[in-house]
């Protein structure tokens, strides 16, 4: 249960799409502060009992807890609680809902389904504020022409409709900017992960490294190179084993450092017959790990590398940065924008230059006092990225916005 709000704290509603578990430690920071009142109001159920992620291509049922600690609700509806669309789950009630409310804000974690629309225009009959949260940026999202001019007519419109929109991080702000939302309307609300969970994890983990390290059949002393992520096109983790080929020792033998992937997708297969060409034991591919096993992989590892084409906000820099990692990574990242410093903690590398990044993986792991000092830097960097930025934000934005009754 949520502590007791105080009586002139404001209430406020969130709407998104289903318990997920980057959002559920968030709604327990913003729940326990006594300036709000808070309620969470889901489309679906998934995936709270398990379902099929289409990306990792594997059932999923987090390990963590997704509807601890904050009021919350599912909304009533019909159709697959299994299956998300634009148009799926059906769901009904949300003016009646938000009118028995009496809340002061309605906060839409996104607008790619029709319940989220549905709500920013029944709040705004109902004389809510509306304040939308999302991760769209514009890097690396190739559009065609039709999808563009779409977005051109409709995006201007549904954000002139809202009273403020939250920025996850420095490219979301871009976006809204590029599609006319005055810089006044913008608030910045970073995408952030359990901190303390991952650091603490982190801890725990490398009291038992060594153990770990060799149930994994890894010889003591080796670098670690991580990539802990869907294995989808996009992401060009192919990239990553063409880079990490050129870190061949002299004459052909395996490189020095380890390569592990972590996670599973469609690209699997074609990685794994790419790592048997190259005939090595040094690259592994570990499958889909939960929540609670990733910190052990996050205290091996010398550095993490994403190389994606386009991505949202990239969670996993966020993650693995508690655990005083550095990281490699390419722009599409949005969270790389605030969080990495180049040469500080970590290294940007153009899409698709091999080059540059087996330049960036021999750097790091040639080197573990550079290796470490960056790792340092991230974990002060991640530390100011935190739920009391989230709560900072929020009030900043309802603050703004909310006329109390005097």
């Amino acid at each position: 249960m949520q502590p007791a709000a105080r009586d002139d704290a404001y209430r406020v509603a969130f709407l998104t799409s289903h318990p997920i578990q980057y959002q559920a430690p968030l709604f327990r920071a913003l729940a326990a502060s006594p300036a709000l009142d808070l309620t969470v109001m889901f489309l679906s159920r998934m995936p709270a009992a398990g379902y099929y992620d289409e990306g990792f291509g594997v059932r999923v049922a987090w390990d963590v807890p997704l509807l601890e600690g904050y009021r919350h609700e599912f909304l009533p509806g019909a159709g697959a609680a299994d299956r998300r669309s634009f148009f799926r789950p059906i769901v009904h009630g949300l003016t009646r809902r938000l009118r028995a409310g009496r809340f002061d804000a309605l906060c839409v974690m996104g607008y790619g389904h029709i319940g989220y629309l549905r709500a920013i225009a029944a709040a705004k009959i109902l004389g809510l504020k509306v304040f939308l949260y999302g991760d769209s940026n514009l890097e690396g999202w190739q559009r065609s022409r039709a999808t563009l001019a779409l977005k051109r007519l409709t995006l201007p419109a549904l954000f002139r409709m809202c009273d403020g929109l939250l920025a996850t991080a420095t490219p979301n702000r871009e976006y809204y900017l590029h599609y006319g939302v005055a810089a006044q309307k913008i608030f910045f609300f970073p995408w952030t992960v359990d901190n303390d969970f991952f650091r603490r994890a982190a801890i725990a983990a490398h009291a038992d490294r060594d153990r770990f390290r060799a149930g994994l059949g890894l010889a003591a002393g080796r670098p670690v190179i991580l990539y802990a992520s869907k294995l989808q096109r996009h992401k060009r983790s192919g990239d990553l084993i063409e880079a990490y080929a050129r870190l061949a020792q002299t004459g052909g033998g395996e490189p020095h450092p380890y390569l592990l992937f972590v996670g599973d997708g469609e690209e699997r297969a074609a990685l794994e017959r790419r790592a048997r060409e190259l005939g090595w034991n040094s690259i592994r591919f570990l499958g889909f790990r939960n929540q609670t096993e990733l910190p052990a992989f996050f205290d091996l590892c010398d550095a993490l590398v994403l190389v994606s084409e386009r991505e949202g906000v990239a969670t996993i820099v966020a993650e693995v940065m508690n655990a005083a990692k550095p990281v490699i990574v390419t722009r599409a990242a949005g969270l790389a924008h605030d969080l990495v410093a180049e040469g500080v903690n970590g290294y940007f590398v153009p899409v698709g230059d091999i080059a540059a990044l087996a330049d960036r993986l021999r750097m790091i792991t040639s080197d573990p006092e550079r290796a470490a000092a960056m790792g340092a830097r991230s974990l002060e960097r991640i530390a100011e990225w935190s739920y009391a930025a989230n709560l900072r934000g929020l009030l900043a934005a309802l603050n703004a916005t909310v006329t109390r009754p005097s």
